[in-house]
């Protein structure tokens, strides 16, 4: 048996879509994330660690890492390739595409967007009246020098990628748009406007599977990047 251990509101998410897609079995650990600092309880670094999620127990062996989670799962049950390309050719323009989009998702897609977010609690932050102005200057300079550019340009290269198939590794969906879908959705989420309208589109489509829709049911409703 497949044992999940989800933490709520977090990447974990994907592996529910995963096996819902793939139609295995599995058994879900539940953990909800601390109220004041969001992080994980204590209780996962008893599985793993660093106590982080996703963390997916099989057959006495502890994975980690979202996209290891994912390439180790569809290549042990994923054997007709419905969510992946063939193992042959191995530099064949698909399996180089959804081997890159595995691991760009976390790699590089990740950071500015956790960067931003980082920036922009530390302007909400509670702190001394005569510090506020130097945080929130530090911030702003932060992320109009650095993280804004660097983020649009991810973000700009995404929505160009995604003109070239209908999904990220070839016309066919694959898991590497599971992988790509958590900065994808906290991307659109945090936009809120029309201004890449591939992207929107790729999240409109994700959020209509119906595995996507069974995943939600069992791990919980989550918010992005809030």
């Amino acid at each position: 048996m497949i044992k999940v251990h989800h933490l709520n509101n977090s990447r974990s998410q994907r592996v529910l879509w995963l096996l819902e897609e793939l139609e295995l079995p599995y058994e879900i650990v539940h953990y909800q994330r601390d109220a004041k600092t969001m992080l994980a309880p204590p209780e996962l670094r008893a599985i793993h660690p660093l106590g982080k999620s996703p963390v997916v127990e099989l057959d006495g062996q502890v994975l980690a890492e979202s996209a290891a989670i994912i390439e180790t799962l569809s290549e042990r049950f994923d054997r007709s390739h419905r969510l992946s390309p063939p193992l042959q050719p191995l530099d064949g323009e698909e399996r180089l595409r959804y081997r890159y989009w595995l691991h760009y998702a976390e790699g590089s897609a990740m950071p500015p967007l956790l960067l931003n977010l980082v920036f922009s609690k530390l302007r909400r932050a509670p702190m001394p009246f005569f510090a506020k102005p130097i945080a929130r200057g530090i911030a702003d300079k932060a992320v109009s020098t650095f993280v804004g550019p660097q983020l649009a340009l991810h973000l700009d290269y995404i929505e160009s990628e995604l003109g070239k198939h209908e999904w990220f590794a070839s016309d066919r969906f694959t898991a590497a748009d599971i992988q790509m879908s958590f900065p994808v959705e906290a991307a659109v989420a945090r936009a809120r406007d029309r201004e890449r309208p591939r992207m929107q589109a790729f999240v409109e489509r994700i959020q209509a599977r119906p595995a996507y829709r069974r995943a939600l049911e069992q791990g919980g409703p989550y918010s992005l990047l809030s």
